[in-house]
């Protein structure tokens, strides 16, 4: 865009703010409009959530109770929602289909839980080696990520949310070191989505489990290895007491985007503004979780390497590369078989190929450079 027509586009947008300004009255006040909306401020909704997560788990759960505190507060009681932990309604997976069904108004969880559901789901939480948190957020808001993304849901009755962002996560913790692609056949391990298919083409099992089964799991040797997010929460599941080694990168989660969900038919029952409310809710847990991801994740970093019980891996290059090539093999198979997830991939991978180009000349520059 040229210079002029930018300045006078800044301009255009200034008087139109001054037009709207102009229309409240002296005190203030925005004038009565006759398009104003009839909104019955006496009606109540009553909600509940259902959650893929523990009850009050920190962060994800606190997120749920947030959202439900949030909307409460800025629908002055019009909008209440009750938020039931993974177990305490229904099973923690099954929190999609009880929203699908209109047994429960809305649910929280992470979009690559539904893939037998729709394959599509996965892209819409994470992509080993795709887009970081501020990427992916990118790609929702402004990229045309989260029209698709109702799209997929459409089909179930379903209206997604933004709910948040773990940002790039750790690789895991492993009880044998993995110095190459070979270290993994055999491996059954916790992990979920699109890097679930990747471990099996390196000849491991991809197992998945709610959150509060992997603990036991692990224990008791049902799974070999896991991962979860981060610093924070595994230190709180305890990991570190039964895993040797903590594995970096996440490769297979880089930034994964968790969810709200409403029933389609109860959020359309709902007057605008209490739309709004919710769509406005999600996009302050969405900010909020990332914020408290980063903190937390550090502070715990610092009393993992204080306690000196966990030796801290990076995953060599050479299995990094291979896995890489085996995401793309299982992208290719993923979309090749639904139509519907090709055209969220060739809208998401059109998008890295983007914004990588703008990160790397910047942020990655920083980083690599000018950061402690």
């Amino acid at each position: 865009m040229k210079r002029k027509t930018f300045l006078k586009s800044s301009l255009l947008a200034a008087t139109s703010a001054g037009a709207l300004l102009s229309s409240c009255n002296a005190d203030g006040n925005a004038t009565q409009s006759t398009n104003a909306p009839n909104i019955n401020t006496s009606k109540k909704y009553n909600w509940k959530m259902v959650t893929t997560w523990p009850p009050n788990f920190p962060v994800l759960g606190e997120a749920a109770n947030l959202l439900a505190e949030w909307v409460k507060t800025m629908s002055n009681g019009r909008l209440n929602i009750k938020v039931y932990g993974g177990g305490e309604l229904v099973p923690p997976l099954e929190a999609f289909g009880t929203v699908s069904d209109g047994t429960a108004e809305m649910g929280s969880g992470a979009a690559y839980y539904w893939v037998g559901k729709s394959p599509a789901a996965q892209f819409f939480a994470a992509v080993p080696f795709g887009m970081n948190a501020q990427q992916l957020t990118s790609w929702m808001l402004a990229g045309g990520g989260y029209d698709l993304w109702k799209e997929v849901y459409a089909k179930f009755n379903v209206v997604p949310f933004l709910g948040g962002n773990t940002g790039v996560q750790m690789g895991g913790w492993f009880n044998r070191e993995i110095n190459s692609v070979a270290d993994l056949k055999g491996l059954k391990m916790r992990i979920p989505g699109i890097a679930g298919k990747v471990l099996e083409k390196a000849g491991g099992a991809a197992v998945l489990l709610p959150g509060g089964e992997i603990y036991t799991s692990l224990e008791r040797g049902v799974i070999d290895a896991c991962e979860w997010i981060g610093p924070y929460h595994d230190y709180k599941m305890g990991f570190h007491k039964i895993a040797k080694y903590y594995y970096t990168p996440g490769w297979h989660e880089p930034g994964t985007q968790l969810e709200f969900f409403a029933n389609k038919a109860a959020y359309d029952a709902l007057p605008k503004d209490l739309q709004e409310i919710v769509y406005t809710a999600s996009l302050r847990c969405q900010a909020w979780m990332l914020a408290e991801f980063d903190m937390q994740n550090s502070l715990y970093l610092d009393k993992l390497e204080q306690e000196g019980k966990v030796q801290f891996k990076q995953f060599p290059k050479a299995v990094l590369n291979q896995l890489r090539t085996y995401t793309d093999e299982a992208l290719q198979e993923l979309v090749g078989a639904d139509p519907l997830a090709k055209k969220v991939y060739d809208s998401f991978s059109n998008y890295v190929k983007r914004v990588s180009k703008w990160t790397n000349l910047t942020e990655k520059a920083f980083y690599n450079d000018l950061q402690v």
